[in-house]
């Protein structure tokens, strides 16, 4: 009796199964019926997008990057030196140079102060420590002298070169005055352009799924759905947590979707894997956030994150195999990692330094061997694309920490030296340099091959482009990857294209402002680091595709065709979140409790009724 009870109800939940298996095909063979019996529709869709893909790319970004260039980027006062003629010098950051010197936080115009003579660093308790950055007045604490660093506490009387200063804290009225500045610069609403992006997202699917026709696999639209629906999650979890200013993650998910296109139209199967990449980048952005709440945590790590980006590399170099000219691949139960893009996050967290470790002995020398030491691993791995962009990031780093022009002149030049060198003994680099410029001189073979068929494919593509998926420009060797941009122009146009190199040049404007009003020098060097390397890499790939330098096979952030590519692309722009400092905008910074909010409700007006979820930052950098 019980074998017949299980024989009757097996079956119908195998069809329950099957059913639910086989619904998407069902949905796709339904479409591609409608399309056999209608074929007009099909090329009358693709022509209507065609023209609508601009206006809504348009109507998606300019939100975002309107509200990022117009940042007001408020100055916060975190307290005051009270100086000798009754003037209160203002400290707007964590950590303050004090001296003569123009550049300095704080100019004391006294000459018995030395140029950089002290700093003063605040830590995440509001307690304040002054450091001597080797002064010839020295520096003195409630009159005991101070031979490296001191703690400082409100009242006590500071001397610099016998001039008397003295701690003050900002008054309780002057922080209400403060938050309230900032809850008036409320970044710009998401949901508008976050519909027009679904909207965006959900044409792409149905675009790229007529285009593949009878070839159209189920995970094809169900992709963007997914992505979709992830996109939403984070926004909606986000705002739950009282966030706002979403600017740069619409930027990275418009981005994303683009990418999606590309790998669907040049290798379908794969669409399932650059998703879970985004996911994973996403993952990355978020603990990498996370993780920037806390300095101290972040200095002591340092060593372990430089490590890291010299474990991946030397990695690379004992397992990796040989792709276009260059071993940064390794292979994994079939899938394919680059760990030098990932090598990228270690190394500008390990070269990013808060400013007590600016002034000490040895400092940017140990950034030169961890450099010294990538670059060379990158020679022998021949991807000499990375290691220039490794040593452009170097640079940046490098003025930043030290802001010396002639150390770094003569690295500049020792570094042009070793690439002449290099030129001589790799051939493979050295054709790609002499096709620099005559790529249509070698269109048929060599190495201008690539570059002519990229331009071609650019021009005919025109304002709009032919529509997703039906160009020819992925036929060709890595034309999803190096010559994406190429790709962009040919099916998406040339208008999305640039509103794709604009949004990587907007997150670095935003960065270089935000960074003059940055909280802590790490994370102005880290976001400075992040964007130049985004910008001079999207310069390489796309200058490279167009012939204007030589081709070096790097990729297009958050574009191309990688996963490697996309969760470094995705942890990179954690380095940019954490310099935002508008109002709950930063998911570096605690948010405060309506405890601590209610404390400084008789101060300032409180927030209106309709929106109760507008709370302040806390003024402290939180658990941190």
């Amino acid at each position: 009796m019980i074998y017949c009870l299980e024989s009757r109800f097996e079956p119908k939940e195998v069809r329950v199964t099957d059913t639910l298996l086989s619904l998407p095909q069902t949905i796709l063979d339904a479409l591609h019926g409608f399309l056999a019996q209608h074929p007009a529709v099909a090329g009358w869709y693709t022509t209507v997008v065609r023209f609508l893909f601009p206006i809504l790319a348009l109507l998606i970004l300019v939100g975002a990057i309107r509200s990022l260039l117009t940042v007001p980027h408020l100055p916060e006062v975190w307290g005051y030196l009270s100086l000798p003629n009754g003037a209160g010098a203002p400290l707007t950051h964590w950590e303050n140079i004090l001296g003569r010197s123009a550049s300095a936080d704080v100019v004391l115009e006294y000459p018995t102060i030395s140029r950089q003579h002290a700093s003063l660093i605040r830590d995440p308790r509001d307690c304040w420590t002054v450091y001597d950055l080797g002064s010839k007045g020295g520096i003195l604490v409630n009159g005991a002298r101070v031979e490296e660093s001191a703690p400082l506490r409100y009242g006590d009387v500071l001397s610099l070169g016998g001039v008397e200063t003295v701690l003050l804290p900002v008054s309780p009225e002057e922080k209400a005055q403060r938050r309230e500045r900032r809850r008036k610069a409320r970044p710009v609403s998401p949901w508008g352009s976050l519909l027009l992006l679904t909207v965006f997202q959900v044409l792409t699917g149905i675009q790229l799924t007529i285009s593949e026709g009878r070839n159209a696999a189920p995970s094809l639209p169900f992709t963007f759905l997914a992505l979709t629906l992830l996109m939403w999650a984070y926004f909606l979890t986000l705002r739950a947590f009282r966030r706002v200013g979403f600017e740069m993650e619409l930027i990275a998910f418009f981005l994303s979707t683009l990418s999606l296109s590309v790998v669907a139209s040049s290798n379908t199967p794969a669409l399932p894997k650059q998703f879970l990449c985004v996911v994973l980048g996403l993952v990355v952005f978020l603990v990498l956030g996370a993780f920037l709440r806390d300095l101290e945590r972040a200095k002591k790590i340092r060593w372990l994150m430089a490590g890291a980006a010299i474990g991946l590399l030397g990695i690379t170099l004992v397992l990796g195999s040989r792709k276009f000219g260059a071993t940064n691949w390794i292979s994994i139960g079939g899938m394919s990692l680059q760990p030098s893009e990932l090598a990228k996050i270690c190394y500008i967290f390990a070269g990013s330094a808060t400013l007590d470790r600016l002034f000490r002995k040895r400092n940017l020398t140990l950034f030169i061997v961890l450099t010294g030491a990538c670059l060379g691993f990158l020679a022998l791995m021949s991807d000499f694309g990375t290691a220039a962009i490794f040593f452009v990031t170097f640079l940046v780093i490098a003025y930043l920490r030290s802001g010396d022009w002639a150390t770094l002149g003569l690295i500049t030049g020792g570094a042009v030296g070793g690439v002449l060198v290099i030129l001589s003994l790799k051939p493979y680099v050295l054709s790609r340099f002499a096709s620099w410029g005559h790529a249509w001189e070698n269109a048929s073979v060599g190495a201008g091959y690539q570059q002519t068929r990229a331009m071609s494919a650019a021009a005919s593509g025109g304002l709009i482009g032919v529509g997703p998926g039906e160009g020819w420009l992925h036929r060709v060797g890595a034309g999803d990857t190096d010559l994406v941009f190429g790709m962009l122009c040919e099916e998406w146009g040339l208008l999305i294209a640039l509103l794709a190199v604009a949004c990587i040049a907007t997150l670095a404007v935003f960065a270089v402002r935000a960074c003059k009003t940055g909280r802590s020098s790490f994370y102005i060097i880290a976001a400075c680091a992040a964007t130049s390397l985004l910008v001079f890499q999207t310069c390489l790939n796309v200058f490279g595709c167009m012939d204007l330098l030589p081709m070096t096979g790097v990729t297009f952030p958050f574009v191309s065709n990688g996963g490697s590519a996309m969760i470094a692309s995705w942890g990179l722009l954690a380095f940019l979140k954490a310099t935002d400092t508008r109002q709950n905008a930063s998911f570096a910074i605690r948010l405060s409790s309506k405890r601590e909010d209610n404390a400084f409700a008789p101060l300032a007006p409180r927030l209106a009724p309709e929106d109760p979820l507008d709370w302040d930052d806390e003024e402290v950098n939180g658990d941190a």
